[in-house]
């Protein structure tokens, strides 16, 4: 099967941010995201072009357009979430983002009245109507697909980095999990998610596709819900790991992140050299130790089996990236990883603010809200 891959400018950055609505009083998620894409519809009756529904009721997600900046994509994704605040406000509805809701139950959701969604649920069932997750997306365009495979196979070594950097899910469905980011090995459970296939090129990942169509697993490559797959239509590669973040700074800081490492693999490989990979079960448990410790997560680093503090090697990769964050025009950004790195991660601050709040997860609901509308602070 062959597959097209739109033409892309290289390093153009694009966002999806996904936002659950919340009551203001209660905490609990509310399944009004069909009301609020009505509210938005343009005076001839068209919809958003940009503002979304997902899975559940309880969520819209906001899309940037192709920035070559991240401050671009990021403002554009912002000023979206200001249009849906200014809709939902009147109904006594707040929003947040993190990786899952604190106490939020699965049969209490409304799924969206789609095709495609309830053929999903038809098949994954249980686990399927468990998918209370949020998440953001980071697409990066890639001048040639011949590039694209080895620069996803290199992106799975720093799978660890980003999922500790937004880990966001300590809870799930009332219940204290233990894990940085529970999220992560909930998604997984869906047939066509979690880490990708060891492929080495395009023609690989075609043949990958083919078979998966042949055989109805999927009807279309959308279906493919990797962690990093991807993106023909639109020429890039999309970053699908991360827990979804509850600030514009850590969203920007993030998204840099996978910005200048796209890049930095593209160099690599415009050199005549490979992109370093390592051994699938070394991926495969650094994803795991990520869920589970999150920013204390010691990490494999290489195939040879290295091992380092998981910030450590962000403050690392900080030094290394910069001279190409620089030219990226997201400096300021990528220098944003270090307020996560030392201040800690959303789901340590969920943890915090439970506490504080003698185990109140409507005190964490309202912290994450806060978060959204007015970000960290100074």
């Amino acid at each position: 099967m062959a597959l097209e891959f739109a033409p892309s400018g290289r390093s153009t950055v694009g966002i999806e941010w996904e936002i659950a609505l919340v009551d203001r009083a209660t905490g609990d998620l509310v399944s009004i995201a069909d009301q609020v894409l009505d509210a938005l519809r343009a005076p001839d009756g068209s919809t958003h072009p940009t503002i979304t529904g997902e899975l559940l009721l309880n969520t819209v997600e906001v899309v940037s357009g192709v920035h070559d900046t991240v401050a671009g994509a990021v403002a554009d994704v912002a000023g979206q979430v200001s249009e849906v605040r200014a809709v939902v406000a009147s109904r006594d509805v707040d929003l947040i983002c993190s990786g899952s809701h604190p106490f939020g139950q699965w049969f209490d959701q409304d799924i969206t009245d789609k095709p495609r969604y309830h053929r999903l649920i038809d098949r994954t069932q249980w686990w399927g109507r468990n998918m209370m997750i949020w998440g953001i997306h980071v697409h990066v365009g890639v001048e040639d697909k011949n590039k694209v495979m080895p620069i996803l196979n290199g992106m799975l070594t720093y799978i660890p980095h980003l999922q500790a950097l937004s880990a966001s899910s300590p809870y799930w469905a009332g219940v204290e999990t233990g894990y940085a980011s529970n999220r992560a090995l909930m998604f997984q459970q869906l047939p066509t998610a979690g880490l990708p296939w060891d492929l080495p090129d395009w023609e690989a990942w075609e043949s990958y596709v083919d078979d998966m169509t042949v055989t109805g697993i999927i009807d279309d490559v959308t279906e493919v819900r990797w962690d990093i797959r991807p993106a023909p239509r639109w020429g890039t590669i999309e970053i699908r790991v991360c827990d979804g973040v509850s600030t514009t700074q850590e969203l920007g800081a993030i998204a840099a992140f996978i910005q200048c490492l796209v890049e930095w693999m593209s160099t690599t490989l415009d050199a005549g050299r490979s992109v370093p990979t390592m051994q699938p079960w070394f991926v495969r448990e650094n994803k795991w130790r990520a869920a589970r410790y999150g920013l204390d997560a010691e990490i494999i680093l290489d195939a040879a089996g290295a091992e380092r503090l998981v910030t450590d090697d962000v403050r690392r990769l900080i030094e290394v990236l910069s001279p190409i964050a620089e030219r990226l025009g997201c400096l300021d950004e990528l220098l944003g990883l270090h307020r996560i790195v030392d201040g800690g991660g959303s789901y340590q601050r969920q943890l915090r603010v439970a506490s504080q709040a003698d185990g109140s997860l409507p005190a964490v609901v309202a912290a994450l809200s806060r978060e959204l509308e007015q970000g960290l602070g100074s």
